[in-house]
């Protein structure tokens, strides 16, 4: 296997009051195509700082990052935003969905960025309804859909463009146990059966056992070691 994303003495800092606070100490991070990767720690040790600079959401203050033989670093504004359009799947903790548009319109958003015809982004949105059992509900809007029914068409919305890698912050952390179960059954049969490329941050030991690889951030600083048993985390 290659890696799909290779991650080089990455560092980060906010500015809060003047003052440069450190969030990310040199990472050096690879992931390999096909991977399924949790990134756990306490609040604040910069999990979903790294997963955001991966993702193109945010820029790095040093060190690089290459995705898919990319250096998403080097890219101009304009570059990085047509690049996430195409190779990057995001699910949120709070799903982000459009109130205004069934399941099925909002699925299809995304491809309203492509050259596809109308016709075909329409099937490719019903595929990605389907991928996760939620074809029996395209036409309702999120206010008629569970929170966890309201998660998968957040997943279906992210694989829809067939992205280079998909990344999840915190995907099951505002559902119940059972909602959250089948959401992680989803993800873990789009990297099982499909091979897409998963990078995950979780606070839950039971998504994060779902994982092929589970990986710890404190502090700023990536534990080096596959981290074995998710439930040793001291966890905030």
């Amino acid at each position: 296997m290659s890696s799909i994303v290779e991650v080089r003495d990455l560092k980060k800092a906010y500015q809060r009051g003047g003052i440069a606070v450190p969030v990310l100490h040199g990472i050096s991070l690879d992931i390999e195509k096909g991977e399924f990767l949790a990134l756990m720690g306490p609040s604040g040790s910069g999990k979903t700082t790294l997963l955001n600079i991966i993702a193109g959401i945010d820029r790095a203050d040093s060190g690089s990052i290459t995705v898919g033989g990319i250096e998403i670093g080097a890219l101009t504004e304009a570059e990085l935003a047509f690049w996430r359009a195409n190779h990057v799947g995001f699910v949120f903790q709070f799903y982000n969905l459009i109130q205004v548009l069934t399941a099925l319109e909002n699925v299809e958003l995304p491809l309203h960025l492509t050259s596809l015809p109308r016709d075909r982004q329409r099937q490719h949105a019903l595929l990605a309804l389907n991928l996760v059992n939620l074809d029996h509900r395209i036409h309702h809007y999120p206010t008629q859909l569970s929170g966890g029914e309201q998660q998968r068409v957040a997943i279906a919305r992210a694989i829809v463009t067939d992205p280079t890698i998909l990344v999840a912050d915190e995907p099951t952390g505002d559902l119940d146990r059972t909602s959250a179960e089948e959401i992680m059954n989803i993800m873990q049969g789009l990297n099982q059966q499909m091979g897409k490329t998963i990078i995950m941050v979780t606070h839950d030991p039971r998504a994060a056992r779902r994982a092929k690889v589970i990986r710890h951030l404190d502090k700023g600083y990536l534990n080096n070691a596959d981290l074995q048993d998710p439930d040793k985390e001291c966890l905030s």
